[in-house]
């Protein structure tokens, strides 16, 4: 819980989070935007706005390349809001769904994979 005290999420990391629909549940989910920036999903692909222009996320490292993300929104982030979205895009619940995430519901980021024991790893979050 104190590796946001000290800097803000950065895009990519995983992270958990209260819900904001219901604060007695908790989800982990990846970042995608920041504040301040816009988000669109548009047939499968995320591009997000920020005051530098506009970026495609590469996100190849993480996801398999059949999987697009479904949907089409485009969202703009206000202060403290951040956009989440689940690397199992067709069935994850996430920003898609319940909206921009507050950061005060942000609990910390994942840093180790525990469970199943064949699969722990550290989880890294990839270079855009």
């Amino acid at each position: 819980e104190l590796s946001y005290r000290f800097r803000d999420p950065s895009r990519g990391e995983i992270i958990v989070f209260r819900s904001p629909v219901d604060p007695s549940s908790c989800y982990i989910k990846r970042i995608i935007g920041l504040p301040g920036e816009t988000v669109e999903i548009k047939d499968g692909v995320v591009k997000i706005y920020t005051e530098q222009g506009a970026i495609v996320l590469n996100e190849k490292s993480y996801l398999p390349e059949d999987i697009k993300t479904p949907g089409n929104l485009k969202i703009s982030l206000e202060k403290d809001q951040y956009f989440v979205l689940g690397d199992n895009r067709t069935r994850s619940y996430d920003s898609r769904k319940f909206g921009p995430l507050p950061k005060e519901n942000i609990i910390g980021r994942v840093y180790l994979r525990a469970w199943p024991l064949y699969l722990s790893a550290k989880i890294e979050a990839p270079v855009y």
